[in-house]
């Protein structure tokens, strides 16, 4: 029987493994094959915690790595879908003879001589103030001027 002085090796004994297992500890001293496995298991020494061990903070970080990158293939999933929606509802339009392009170029420009229009529009309201700013001074002068010859 191996010597049990080590800390590691008497973790590993049958009658520390027997309530683990949930069997007797006669159990395993009755089955040689078991008992044996156990102490070729004792008999290897422990890996090192500190150079085979991964630390709690590092465990930490790549779950918050592996959190944000879901979340970034979450987004583009999202966003990956939406163009796929639009470029599907595009084409059953196209499929359909509503050529929903045509249809959009056209109210485009439409939109461009409304614009013009509303332009043009302005810029004369904006010379008729103007002219009527000019009327005003030359109405205030000529009555200013009547007022004085009068007095």
């Amino acid at each position: 029987m191996p010597s049990t002085d080590s800390a590691p090796a008497a973790k590993r004994s049958p009658s520390r493994r027997s309530p683990g297992a949930g069997v007797d500890r006669s159990f395993l001293y009755r089955h040689h094959d078991l008992r044996s496995q156990i102490f070729a298991l004792a008999a290897e020494p422990e890996p090192h915690r500190a150079s085979t061990g991964i630390s709690h903070r590092s465990l930490l970080a790549d779950l918050a790595n592996l959190r944000e990158h879901n979340e970034r293939l979450r987004h583009q999933n999202t966003k990956l879908t939406e163009r796929l929606s639009e470029i599907l509802g595009e084409q059953v339009f196209h499929d359909a003879g509503l050529t929903r392009t045509d249809e959009t170029s056209t109210l485009r420009k439409r939109v461009a001589e409304l614009e013009q229009h509303l332009l043009d529009h302005r810029q004369d309201l904006q010379d008729r103030d103007d002219e009527l700013a000019a009327a005003r001074a030359a109405n205030r002068d000529l009555i200013t001027t009547l007022n004085g010859r009068t007095r």
